[in-house]
């Protein structure tokens, strides 16, 4: 177990925590979740004894060992692949080390033959005479292949290495284990084997992330970091979303009875109880919402912004036509024989191996690049609006915000004065003074809301979205995705957020080397087909 108390942290007059007292139990899983700049990782930190708060205490049960996911690419740079995992079992490691050592020295002793026994005992309960196996099997599962396990750890490719510190911190069974973000860098097959492993994990895990399905797959309870306090609710982030809400639209309802309340909030709980899937993690969190009261559900105070698309006009029967469309890098063809016609009421997951492929593909039917070889074509009622997954080239000035915006406002809008683009900026979560803001000093959050802010300008009945969850909190992606899966209009997407693509796709097109996969379905469906 670990016990919170009485935590309080602030840097200079920025109070991140105050107050706060939890306990984290075995064979829950919590997922942290919180605005950008709430704290979470910080309260990981705190946890893990990295950070020293300035009043209060963390205490965990004595025995019970602690791993941490390592965010520094380069600690490890020259220590072996398999040796790298395997220091993550801190005092294995350390009795492996001491163990080598005696057994090299030329003049061993009687008094170095009575410690060696001793380690040798120790090594073996610790699971050290099968350590090397269990960090290779770890390390196959994670997608790192046998060839790469004696490379040092600066020689591997740069995404091989999150996987690396990813074995580190799961090797050996700890008691706590403590993730921050750890399905980034990770493809679609290595985050469904971590949701399976955290899954039928029986120790306590913690875990920072912004997927929401990896999420609802592995959370028994959220822990929700705002307002300097960290609060602990049961089921996972769906169902402490869609709860908070209802909860929040019954209280602004004051005429509505309140056993009317109850019992919309009753059956709302069962109805995920019965839900619940996961086996172990399963079991524990449908057990945890059937023993929930009501009145332990609270409505989130969290800001989410306005993200609405307003069609200026619909869509005509011609939207886009590829066809044949080619395009290679350094002489490495990307895609080619591209040929597709988007219809009405498409909303369009493009997917691909590499993730360059796409962004080439959206650079390409935006005018920004020119294909190698094909045609595309628009119609002619089409108004696109495009979110790219690079947004540096809109942020080269120093404008303040309402000066920034007010240079995309499109011809057809007229009267475009100050609470004209407050309006738009306000939709975003910028008010008050926070609009006069320079636009150079904005966080990658930030500037992605003010992306936003300009595609809703533009009225497109056409959106192109790569990446689009990058740098956004989950309030913000939650509020981009409700908007995707009710607009009107037509989407093309592509993101590493499994629940965006699942939730807004209706078609899914594969773009590779030789031409497409072109498939009328949904991002479920179709990775059930890849697997067989």
């Amino acid at each position: 177990m670990i016990a919170v108390k009485d935590i309080k942290l602030a840097y200079g007059k920025r109070v991140l925590f105050e107050e706060v007292n939890l306990n984290f139990i075995r064979g829950n899983c919590y997922g942290i979740i919180g605005a950008n700049g709430a704290g979470k990782s910080t309260f990981l930190k705190i946890l893990s004894g990295e950070i020293e708060p300035n009043k209060g205490s963390v205490e965990i049960t004595p025995g019970e060992r602690m791993a941490v996911l390592k965010q520094n690419q380069f600690q490890f740079d020259e220590e072996t692949v398999l040796n790298t995992v395997m220091m993550g079992h801190t005092k294995l490691w350390s009795v492996a080390k001491e163990r080598e050592t005696i057994y090299a020295k030329p003049d061993f002793s009687e008094e170095d033959g009575m410690r060696v026994g001793e380690l040798e005992a120790e090594f073996g309960e610790m699971g050290g005479y099968t350590a090397d196996s269990d960090a290779a099997t770890l390390l196959s599962e994670l997608g790192v292949g046998e060839e790469f396990h004696y490379s040092l750890m600066k020689d591997i490719p740069s995404n091989f290495k999150v996987r690396v510190l990813l074995a580190q911190a799961l090797f050996g069974n700890p008691d706590i284990l403590l993730l921050d973000e750890p399905t980034n860098g990770l493809d679609i097959e290595t985050i469904s084997w971590l949701e399976n492993f955290l899954a039928d994990y029986e120790n306590i895990v913690l875990v920072v992330s912004h997927d929401r399905h990896f999420l609802d797959a592995v959370c028994t309870h959220v822990a929700d970091v705002d307002r300097q306090k960290v609060k602990i609710f049961t089921g996972n982030y769906t169902f402490w979303y869609e709860s908070s809400q209802l909860m929040a639209r019954q209280l602004s309802d004051k005429n509505k009875k309140i056993e009317d309340k109850r019992q919309a909030l009753i059956d709302f709980i069962a109805r995920f109880s019965a839900n619940a899937s996961k086996s172990k993690q399963a079991t524990s969190r449908k057990k945890a919402l059937e023993k929930l009261s009501i009145e332990e559900i609270e409505p989130s105070y969290r800001k989410y912004p306005g993200i609405i698309f307003q069609l200026l006009r619909e869509v005509g029967n011609q939207i886009l036509n590829v066809e044949k469309l080619q395009s290679s890098v350094d002489g490495r063809t990307l895609f080619s024989n591209v040929t597709f016609t988007v219809n009405k009421g498409d909303k369009i997951a493009l997917v691909s191996k590499d993730p360059l492929v796409i962004t080439n593909f959206f650079e390409i039917i935006t005018g920004k690049l020119q294909p190698e070889a094909g045609t595309y074509e628009w119609g002619t009622t089409i108004t696109y609006a495009y979110l790219p997954q690079e947004n540096s080239e809109f942020f080269t000035g120093e404008h303040n915000l309402m000066d920034w915006l007010r240079q995309y406002v499109p011809d057809h809008v007229k009267d475009v004065d100050e609470p004209f683009l407050r309006g738009f900026l306000g939709k975003m979560l910028f008010s008050g003074e926070d609009v006069m803001k320079k636009t150079n000093v904005l966080s990658g959050g930030e500037k992605v809301r003010c992306m936003l802010s300009r595609m809703m300008l533009q009225n497109p009945n056409v959106v192109l979205l790569d990446q689009p969850t990058n740098h956004l909190d989950l309030e913000s992606i939650q509020s981009f995705n409700e908007q995707c899966t009710d607009y009107k209009g037509i989407v093309l997407l592509t993101s590493h957020d499994h629940t965006f693509m699942q939730t807004v796709a209706n078609r899914i097109i594969e773009l590779t080397p030789n031409g497409v996969v072109d498939r009328l379905m949904t991002f479920d469906e179709y990775l059930e087909k890849l697997r067989g």
